[in-house]
């Protein structure tokens, strides 16, 4: 069965027929009409996180949309459920669309204009504190599972995305790096916790093409990585893509000055949480690019980049 025809097949279960396809990567993303407007259908990955979490994370997301955070709700199927299976096992869902284009494009300068680049990134470390707080307001479900972001999933013996530190592209050189970066992640990270580091659930993807931008104002999609983790790694991953900005210094101290009106957050600790992040991509890419696939090349670079600034 083709993805379009796929994508039909689930689109009828909320009565709506799809427009068009807006990306097929891990998951096959549409964009949909329904009765009631636009929506967005989500055909999930296979294999990545099971019913119980995925149900976890649509929970999650209409809870924050009903408290007034700016991300996508789950839409309930002509049956009320959120989630459903279709005929070949894929699960489906379809969230509420959202209005605004993304915030940029991975390894391509920002493309707002100069003015705006710290205002948005002190909006982008609001609005981060705002999901944590509403969260924090919360109470999950017993049921509520999502992966762990903790110092096992990031630098464990066999974390999340995989152990970066042996990917097969990296030299002598950069695996002995990525190894100091494991130990000094570690370390550091163990240390964050002792002393009461921020904990709880966390979207743990905040990229670029998962920030729209809306007459100036910002709102957050795509949380299909969410899990528990430690806060401050949600600024890492949204800096990492900023490391080869100029201005790095000053989008750093812009997102963790909006953070940190509300949430404790300094610099240095963006720093390190920038390089777990880093480190971590390194490990995505492994088993999911094919090995002459130049993103191996740029994420190992950028992690042995960042291992050297922050380690120094």
């Amino acid at each position: 069965m083709t993805i379009e025809a796929l994508a039909a097949e689930a689109v009828s279960h909320w009565n709506g027929k799809v427009t068009r396809l807006l990306r097929n990567r891990e998951n096959a993303v549409f964009e949909v009409a329904l009765p009631i407007g636009r929506a967005a259908l989500r055909l999930h990955r296979v294999g990545y996180q099971d019913d119980a979490a995925i149900r976890s994370e649509l929970w999650w997301c209409a809870a924050l949309a009903k408290a007034g955070v700016a991300v996508p709700a789950a839409l309930p199927s002509r049956t009320g459920a959120f989630l459903v299976k279709l005929s070949n096992g894929r699960n489906a869902s379809i969230i509420a669309w959202m209005e605004g284009e993304a915030f940029g494009e991975a390894g391509k300068p920002l493309p707002c204009a100069p003015e705006d680049r710290l205002p948005r990134h002190h909006a982008l470390g609001a609005l981060l504190a705002r999901v944590h707080a509403e969260t924090d307001r919360l109470t999950l479900p017993p049921d509520f599972t999502r992966p762990r972001w903790d110092i096992d999933g990031l630098v464990g013996a066999t974390p999340f995305w995989g152990r970066f530190w042996e990917h097969p592209s990296a030299s002598p050189a950069q695996v002995e790096i990525l190894h100091a970066a494991r130990a000094f992640l570690h370390q550091n990270l163990r240390e964050h916790q002792q002393s009461g580091g921020d904990f709880g659930p966390i979207h743990a993807d905040v990229l670029r093409e998962n920030i729209l931008v809306h007459n100036g104002a910002l709102s957050l999609i795509d949380f299909d990585d969410s899990g528990f983790g430690f806060r401050l790694y949600d600024l890492g991953t949204a800096l990492s893509q900023n490391l080869h900005e100029p201005d790095y210094s000053q989008i750093r101290d812009a997102l963790v000055a909006g953070y940190a009106q509300t949430r404790p957050a300094t610099a240095a600790l963006a720093d390190l949480f920038t390089l777990a992040r880093c480190c971590a991509s390194v490990g995505w890419a492994a088993p999911r690019l094919a090995p002459d696939d130049p993103v191996h090349a740029s994420h190992i670079a950028r992690a042995v980049r960042c291992a050297v600034r922050v380690m120094a």
